[in-house]
């Protein structure tokens, strides 16, 4: 069997040779400072698609009028895996945006439908009733808590860049404009509102570059 070639040497002190220190960690974004933003994409995870690419995430960035301000802090855009419970997140440092359902459409309740109505009326993006049968009635009835939001690639793409990404940021956002900039302290309130507000001022640049 070939031996693997030394490629450092340790030190020598006091005429012993010294152990190398391995608990040192790597430099990563989660670590360590970076000059400007990475994106990160991992993979999806099984039923997971990504729709956003790197590139696609750079060109958006490009279009955000106060990047240098806002991404103060930021040290990654990670292009997470999938996640049932969550479309995006946000730590210390990073933002995150999950990989999208596989077969695009997204059942959702009304609830969290009325917020969204007019980033979904931009993206036209079509919604149908939901009907069930229950096992004693005669004939399906609509459901009134849910609909059904009938996305394509395109659109759901817009709706990651323009709201959920936005949202993260607006987390982002809440740190570093608190005092101890530890943590996000106005919470998903914050944030919601953030990415409305923001999203209204670009939504023409968005079209230009990523087309209705």
């Amino acid at each position: 069997m070939r031996q693997q070639p030394r490629k450092t040497t340790p030190r020598v002190q006091d005429g012993k040779v010294q152990r190398k220190n391995r608990t040192d960690l790597s430099p990563h974004y989660s670590n360590t400072p970076q000059d400007r933003p990475i994106v990160d994409r991992q993979r999806p995870g099984q039923g997971y698609r990504h729709l956003l690419t790197k590139q696609q995430v750079y060109q958006f960035i490009d279009i955000l009028p106060d990047w240098g301000e806002l991404s103060r802090g930021l040290n990654a855009v990670v292009l997470a895996p999938g996640d049932e419970s969550a479309m995006g997140w946000h730590r210390p440092g990073v933002v995150a945006v999950c990989a999208w359902d596989a077969d695009l459409e997204c059942e959702w309740d009304t609830e969290f439908l009325e917020p969204h109505q007019d980033v979904l009326l931009r993206l036209g993006v079509p919604k149908e009733s939901i009907y069930h049968t229950l096992e004693d009635e005669q004939f399906a009835r609509p459901d009134p808590l849910a609909q059904l939001c009938r996305f394509t690639e395109r659109s759901a793409r817009g709706f990651q860049l323009m709201h959920v990404f936005l949202h993260e940021l607006g987390h982002h956002h809440d740190r570093m404009t608190t005092r101890s900039r530890r943590r996000a302290s106005r919470g998903e309130s914050y944030a919601e509102q953030y990415a409305i507000r923001y999203g209204e001022q670009i939504w023409e640049s968005y079209f230009k570059v990523f087309g209705w």
